[in-house]
């Protein structure tokens, strides 16, 4: 699903990563553990097409998205890629229903079609109750669900999540844990995590453990 090649990320005279190769392959669940400064977060950024490397290639799903237009990157960004946050990131002066559904929208789905979809992933989350509430108006683990139901609403063939239940406490980060793997198991989504959360790391599928901007 992920083919990373020589990837180098410097900024100024300052290299972040150096010379990094990964392969991840569809449906699996990787973490990605280190120190802080190790390159974890620039990394996920550049696999999500968020920042573009200094050198280096970048295949999602047989595609080379490093000499893609920023056009046609945010396209395929939005069809094919799920972000999940420590900060949740949902808009505040939007509802649970409509912060779900703006990537659809985005994507020219139809009003009507995108909020039928948010819904029925806000069912699955157990937050039927909460659609018409707003971020401030739900609690730390609905908010992380939420953003998890905006993350899937594209049907994305990755989700990359920096740090998701960092801002959690224990009872509420293992229910989210727990909630990628029944998400891999029902949609076969392909889920990168960076994580503090040793839990979380021990449950993926393989952990790569980062040092001094390199796979260790």
């Amino acid at each position: 699903m992920i083919r990373a090649k020589n990837i180098h990320k410097k900024f100024g005279e300052l290299e972040i990563l150096k010379g990094l190769d990964l392969e991840i392959n569809k449906g699996e669940i990787i973490s990605i553990v280190g120190s802080s400064g190790a390159g974890k977060t620039t990394l996920l950024t550049i696999l999500g097409t968020l920042d573009r490397p200094s050198s280096g290639e970048v295949e999602i799903d047989g595609e080379r998205i490093t000499n893609l237009s920023d056009k046609k990157l945010a396209a395929f960004r939005n069809k094919n890629i799920g972000f999940v946050f420590q900060f949740h990131q949902l808009l505040p002066e939007f509802t649970a229903l409509e912060n779900v559904s703006i990537p659809a929208l985005i994507a020219n789905k139809s009003k009507k079609d995108a909020e039928k979809k948010a819904a029925e992933l806000l069912d699955v989350f157990n937050l039927s109750d909460r659609l018409h509430h707003k971020p401030s108006e739900l609690s730390g683990g609905e908010q992380q669900r939420v953003a998890v139901a905006r993350a899937l609403i594209n049907d994305p063939k990755v989700i990359f999540a920096d740090e998701p239940s960092g801002n959690l406490d224990s009872k509420n980060a293992e229910e989210l844990h727990h909630l990628f793997f029944q998400l891999r198991d029902q949609f076969k989504q392909t889920f990168v995590i960076v994580t503090h959360n040793t839990a979380l790391a021990a449950m993926a599928d393989r952990t790569l453990t980062m040092r001094d901007g390199k796979i260790v």
